[in-house]
């Protein structure tokens, strides 16, 4: 007999109310798995658009795709690690592609794995891949005080970059100051603002991950030959728009990257992985947990994430 796990299942597509937390049978593994009990998964967006039904499949489904813990059975039994890419992740019990397991660090807590993993390694490859940052450039970052935002900002800083970065104020504010920004702005007329601040000359890269309501202001903030990462939606799908636009506004550079495209390759994936792991451990990039939540209450977690009610990452404890 298989045995049963706690799992958070999307039930049917929709809003948050499709989640539900009931008994699903333990994930059978094989030879090229290992089966994890995790000490905290992580909540994303993505989780969310999976919630949706914006990634297609059928439900019903186990949410999540993240989360760190020890390994219980498999080639690395005893083993803590970590992971970004294992289907059904929001469960008591989660079954982990060995190939996508990372090794965590003896000077990292599986707590900070979980927390630190997907999103570090998704501002590790807009920082450095997507647009890789130059010293004495001035880059735009929105949702600052947000679990990307956080991280990337305080990469940015590290190469050496101005950071300009909008939050909706308040702690929000005070957080992305925290992280290293050079100057933090609020959304309204932001990009009037961008062009005060760089003499009009715009940014060498816009890092937009929330899409329909900031990207015309977005694009508009770009210097000629600028990048524009637009690199999620958490306000909703950007509309399709004419390319000769690019042309007009200083032949930018448009790109949606997505993670899987940056991490497909192990020894990739374990690169930046190494470089998130070292910074948290040394001290240069700080990991914000700014909530946890027991399994049980995954639909809260959805609920205050879509309401930007939070800052940093967002993490159910099993």
């Amino acid at each position: 007999m298989i045995p049963a796990m706690r799992a958070v299942v999307v039930t049917r597509f929709g809003g948050p109310e499709v989640l539900e937390v009931r008994d699903e049978p333990e994930s059978v593994v094989g030879p090229d798995d290992l089966l994890v009990a995790p000490d905290a998964i992580g909540v994303n967006y993505r989780d969310i658009y999976e919630r949706e039904g914006r990634y297609g499949g059928e439900a019903p489904l186990v949410n999540g795709v993240e989360g760190a813990g020890t390994v219980l059975a498999g080639a690395r039994e005893g083993e803590r690690v970590a992971w970004l890419a294992a289907p059904g992740s929001y469960a008591e019990r989660v079954r982990v592609p060995a190939g996508r397991a990372v090794p965590v660090p003896g000077e990292v807590s599986t707590e900070t794995a979980a927390a630190a993993l997907l999103q570090g390694v998704t501002a590790h490859y807009l920082a450095t891949t997507v647009h890789p940052v130059q010293a004495g450039e001035t880059v735009l970052i929105h949702a600052a005080a947000g679990g990307v935002g956080l991280l990337l900002t305080q990469m940015a800083k590290k190469f050496g970059a101005r950071v300009i970065a909008t939050t909706s104020g308040g702690v929000k504010a005070e957080l992305a100051h925290e992280a290293g920004a050079d100057e933090v702005i609020g959304y309204e007329g932001f990009g009037e603002r961008v062009g005060e601040l760089t003499g009009r000359e715009g940014v060498a890269a816009a890092y937009d991950g929330v899409g329909q309501a900031t990207f015309d202001e977005s694009l508009a903030s770009v210097r000629t030959r600028g990048t524009m990462v637009l690199f999620g939606a958490a306000s909703g799908p950007v509309p399709p728009f004419d390319p000769m636009r690019l042309e007009r506004e200083g032949s930018l550079f448009l790109t949606r990257p997505g993670l899987r495209d940056y991490s497909s390759d192990r020894q990739e994936l374990l690169a930046r992985a190494a470089d998130v792991f070292s910074w948290v451990a040394d001290g240069s990039l700080e990991v914000r947990i700014g909530g946890r939540y027991p399994l049980a209450e995954a639909r809260r977690a959805h609920e205050d994430l879509a309401a930007r009610k939070t800052t940093g990452k967002l993490l159910l404890v099993p």
